[in-house]
């Protein structure tokens, strides 16, 4: 008798009712259901922490790099272009080390690399030592362990728990970095007013040694997928034929692609699109954010419940019809009570997308290619700050409320044209 069930013992022709165990309480909660995996509870708390430091990271350098150039935002988008380029471009070799060694390991030793790196920073910013060309540098570095990082640590969710639960494990964890991005700004904020830019890098060099001590938990992982015995070039190669051979894969490839450039430009913009169109000051602008990061939260926690859900392939087209509408129509509000509801829409549109279809590159690549495709969608992380350029810069000359506008329809127009171009994709299960 399965041991997650009640149980009953017969003892003198007594029946004996026992308890069910917080496992399988666990389990009868679509939910959180995942978290009755030893693994997975580890792997969750660590991929928690990790973002918990990129978040905070990323608000402390911001206020760095201001401070060391005079509040120069052309000196913040070097930054985040040094981190950008390396994550775009080496997301492929990332991939490929993810299928040929232990996705454990290499978790852990470029999250230990990170730990380094912040350290160093810290050690820097608080002799004084430190220059802005140290903060490209290190910015490229950490670029580079993240494009090593994300594509094992994404993989190794489907070694972890059966296919039936994927949906749900790939949706707890993106709600988990969710969640870093409503809480990690605020805190970094806050305690930069007591312990000054160094003591915050300390704070987070912590935070990814912790990250490390989860990953260590972790009883899976340690062995890699088996070897082709083909150098490096091959297999890269192959995982891109493998790729577009797979009219599923390259669908899902392509609809990585078109919200990373048209989608989410507004997550470079929306500081001057509020400063534009409702003239808020920095509270206000913190208003917006939480609400997003929220709306991102209650989606990855919606789609988390779902156990099963038909004809994946046409929500997928029609969230991401509905993200460009919503885009659209957001750009042009010109109060809080529109923009706060439709911008939580956003948040929550977007989150669903990116964890179903990073579900559905993980269902339906084998286990020795699952590393490459899911770097694929790596590879729009680092197109997101780099999509965002062209639109900044069309914002200067028609305003970011326009601008904006015309990310949303291209957004929309794109997802009909793949509707009408990959039929078969509205099939996918």
């Amino acid at each position: 008798m399965d041991k997650s069930h009640l149980q009953r013992a017969t003892d003198n022709g007594t029946q004996i009712q026992r308890k069910p165990s917080w496992r399988s309480s666990l389990k009868s909660l679509r939910t959180v259901e995942s978290f009755q995996f030893h693994d997975f509870r580890w792997l969750w708390l660590g991929t928690l922490s990790a973002f918990m430091a990129i978040q905070m990271q990323q608000i402390t350098r911001g206020w760095l790099i201001l401070r060391l150039t005079d509040d120069s935002p052309f000196a913040l988008s070097l930054v985040m272009m040094a981190f950008a380029l390396p994550l775009t471009f080496a997301s492929v070799l990332g991939g490929l080390m993810a299928d040929r060694f232990p996705r454990k390991h290499m978790i852990v030793y470029c999250q230990s690399g990170n730990a380094v790196m912040t350290l160093l920073l810290a050690t820097l910013d608080i002799s004084g030592l430190i220059r802005f060309w140290h903060l490209m540098v290190i910015g490229c570095i950490n670029g580079t362990l993240a494009a090593f990082n994300m594509p094992s640590r994404q993989s190794i969710v489907s070694d972890i728990v059966p296919p039936e639960s994927l949906m749900n494990a790939i949706s707890l964890n993106a709600a988990g970095m969710n969640l870093t991005r409503t809480i990690g700004p605020a805190l970094a904020g806050l305690l930069i007013l007591y312990l000054d830019t160094a003591g915050v890098f300390y704070l987070i060099a912590g935070v990814h040694v912790f990250s490390v001590a989860c990953m260590a938990m972790l009883r899976t992982g340690h062995a890699p997928a088996k070897r082709s015995g083909k150098g490096a070039i091959a297999d890269i190669r192959e995982g891109f034929r493998y790729a577009l051979g797979n009219p599923t894969l390259l669908g899902l490839v392509i609809m990585a692609c078109v919200p990373a450039l048209f989608g989410f430009p507004y997550l470079a913009l929306l500081p001057a699109w509020a400063r534009e169109a409702l003239n808020v000051r920095s509270d206000g602008l913190g208003l917006l954010l939480m609400f997003m990061g929220m709306g991102s939260l209650v989606g990855t926690l919606i789609l988390a419940s779902f156990r099963q859900m038909r004809r994946r392939g046409a929500f997928l087209i029609v969230n991401s019809l509905a993200w460009g509408i919503s885009l659209a129509v957001f750009s042009q509000c010109r109060s809080y009570a529109v923009a706060l509801p439709l911008l939580l829409l956003i948040g929550l549109l977007s989150a669903i997308f990116m964890s179903l279809n990073m579900t559905l590159m993980q269902t339906y690549s084998t286990l020795e290619m699952r590393g490459r495709i899911v770097s694929m969608a790596m590879m729009t992380f680092g197109l997101m700050p780099l999509s965002a350029v062209p639109f900044g810069a069309l914002a200067e000359r028609i305003g970011t409320p326009d601008s904006l506008t015309l990310s949303g329809m291209i957004l929309t127009l794109a997802v009909v044209v793949f509707f009408v171009s990959f039929p078969k994709f509205r099939g996918v299960e």
